[in-house]
């Protein structure tokens, strides 16, 4: 008899139920957030007929956590389920919107039964799992530099000019190098920048690691900050400089912890086998082949062809018809982390890859915007990627792009 186990996840206690092929309940119980609670969970599947040749498949609301963790080493199968399916599905059987955490553990394991749809966790290497934390975190840190400079920018357009004009336009970053913020947290308003002397600012360049045109960007800065300049009152003005110190506090932190978590990202991503075939893509250095590998994993087994792995990413289009009409639409359901390398690669590529940069510009020819092209080579790629990751071949430029008879003539 097939059993099937549903898991509804809470923070301090789970619903556990066990049914039958025919929807019966088997088992059900309440079981704690701990250790002593997975032991329960253990012990109640073995009574209900569980055994390591042929473990009951477990659905849950979470694709993460220690439970699942936990629930992965024991070697069963596990369907996480997204909390909109889950409800939509209850309100095909109880229209009155009434919900129980014990009715919704039956509920689980009940899609299981009738939906043999839903796809179970990727069975990715603990290393992969690694990377993923890594390559996340990282990204995450990412995003938390990218608020903390606009709000940092924000202020400066407010009350300190001269700063923007002096670091916003500079390559590699702007107001998120070093010596900028080195600078910042130094003077932090107009009045301290127009007494910055030479030998301060060398001194401060020099604390910011930098070692070559100091003499020509002390001239810079010292003429930009003793030009003249919209300024608020002293006081309002020394109040926003405080202001300004306690922003570049938590940006200095945001930058540091994107710096760390990008080289311990790299650093597990060139230990992991799939890294010299991700990497022979051109325009994808090892922080976006660690992104990218962090988020489709190595169990080949995950999706069935390249247009799951298209869809996933949000590359491939939706096409809706009905009668005679056809729509074909942008993805919005997608991994936006994903998502987020598209862009990257693509333009990248283009200085890489001839094969690309004729692809894109018959894109942009036949009428796409620029965005457009780039989705649609991003989604070009991933084709590539899934057959060379399937195959364990390099990525080949005249496969991936043949060239036109007269060209390769």
């Amino acid at each position: 008899m097939e059993l099937l186990c549903g898991i509804d996840w809470a923070e301090k206690h789970h619903d556990v139920a066990v049914v039958d092929e025919a929807g019966k309940v088997v088992s059900r119980q309440r079981v704690s957030n701990d250790a002593a609670g997975f032991a329960t969970l253990l012990t109640m599947l073995a009574e209900a007929g569980d055994t390591p040749e042929e473990p009951i498949p477990v659905a849950i609301e979470t694709d993460r956590g220690l439970w699942v963790a936990a629930l992965r080493a024991t070697g069963r199968t596990i369907y996480p389920i997204n909390p909109l399916s889950a409800s939509r599905y209850r309100a095909r059987h109880q229209v009155s919107g009434a919900k129980s955490d014990a009715t919704d553990a039956v509920l689980l394991a009940n899609i299981l039964r009738t939906d043999a749809s839903h796809r179970p966790l990727p069975d990715d290497t603990e290393l992969a799992q690694a990377i993923r934390v890594l390559a996340r975190a990282q990204q995450d840190a990412v995003w938390a530099r990218q608020q903390l400079g606009n709000q940092v920018r924000a202020l400066l357009k407010d009350f300190y000019p001269a700063a923007l004009e002096a670091f916003s336009g500079l390559p590699e970053g702007g107001l998120t190098r070093r010596d900028a913020r080195t600078i910042l947290a130094a003077a932090p308003t107009p009045a301290q920048a127009a007494r910055l002397s030479t030998t301060r600012l060398r001194g401060l360049l020099a604390k910011a690691g930098r070692r070559r045109n100091i003499d020509r960007d002390i001239d810079r800065l010292r003429g930009i900050f003793q030009a003249e300049y919209l300024r608020q009152p002293p006081q309002v003005e020394s109040a926003m400089g405080i202001q300004l110190v306690a922003l570049l506090r938590q940006f200095d932190a945001a930058c540091a912890a994107a710096d760390e978590l990008a080289e311990a990202a790299i650093a597990h991503f060139e230990r992991h086998p799939d890294a010299e075939i991700i990497t022979s893509f051109p325009g994808l250095g090892m922080l976006a082949g660690t992104r990218v590998l962090a988020e489709i994993g190595d169990d080949r087994a995950r999706f069935a062809d390249a247009r799951g792995l298209k869809a996933y990413a949000g590359s491939a289009p939706i096409t809706r018809a009905s009668g005679k009409k056809t729509v074909v639409l942008h993805r919005h359901i997608k991994n936006r982390r994903l998502t987020a390398v598209g862009p990257i690669w693509a333009l990248s590529s283009l200085r890489a890859s001839p094969g690309a940069r004729r692809h894109f510009d018959a894109r942009r020819a036949a009428g796409d915007w620029n965005h457009q092209a780039q989705r649609h080579l991003f989604n070009k790629f991933l084709g590539q990627l899934h057959h060379c990751l399937q195959t364990g071949q390099h990525y080949d430029e005249h496969r991936a792009f043949p060239p036109p008879p007269a060209l390769a003539a």
